[in-house]
């Protein structure tokens, strides 16, 4: 049986964990994605995008 679920919707119940149990202000997570949203306009967006693949396919064992 394969399970899948979107990247978004794990890294968004990290954030809400980490807020929630381990004390995490909800500002640096602002900060964060702000970060995310400019790093994607930059010219590592291509391997930070390749790399987050490659290592879901380690997990998937593909």
């Amino acid at each position: 049986m394969t399970v899948s679920l979107p990247l978004v919707l794990v890294l968004g119940l990290v954030a809400w964990g980490s807020i929630r149990f381990l004390g995490v202000r909800p500002w640096l997570v602002v900060v964060i994605a702000l970060f995310g949203f400019y790093l994607a306009d930059t010219s590592l967006a291509p391997v930070v995008d390749s790399g987050t693949r490659s290592g879901i396919d380690i997990v998937n064992g593909d």
